[in-house]
């Protein structure tokens, strides 16, 4: 739900605000209203999508010949190990476009690409 009100909150944050339920009790668990609004709004008021210059800044880590490019197999293993893990086909589908045909993506262009939504 909050997705779709233009919200991502990380998996992190919505268990912390559910009181980081067991998984048996998360099949189970149901909200009212009248619960689910003040979690809503403790993740609204935390909310810090970033800036280009700082995902930017986050993938410059990976540009080993300072070019402004990055592999594209590198930010693949990155979306699919690291912190709020993509599946094999999200990442594929984000890095096959704005990949050049020998393997390498320039990242600003990428982050360009993804923060227009």
């Amino acid at each position: 739900l909050r997705s779709s009100l233009g919200h991502n909150p990380t998996n992190a944050e919505v268990m912390k605000v559910l009181g980081n339920p067991k998984s048996d009790e998360m099949n189970a668990k149901t909200l009212s209203f009248e619960q689910f609004l003040p979690m809503m709004q403790t993740i609204a008021k935390n909310k810090d999508q970033g800036c280009f210059e700082g995902y930017v800044e986050g993938l410059r880590v990976f540009d080993k010949e300072g070019n402004g490019t990055v592999m594209g197999a590198e930010i693949r293993h990155v979306l699919v190990t690291l912190g709020e893990k993509m599946t094999e086909e999200e990442a594929e589908m984000l890095v096959a476009g704005p990949e050049d045909s020998n393997g390498y993506i320039n990242y600003e262009e990428l982050v360009r690409m993804v923060l227009s939504g």
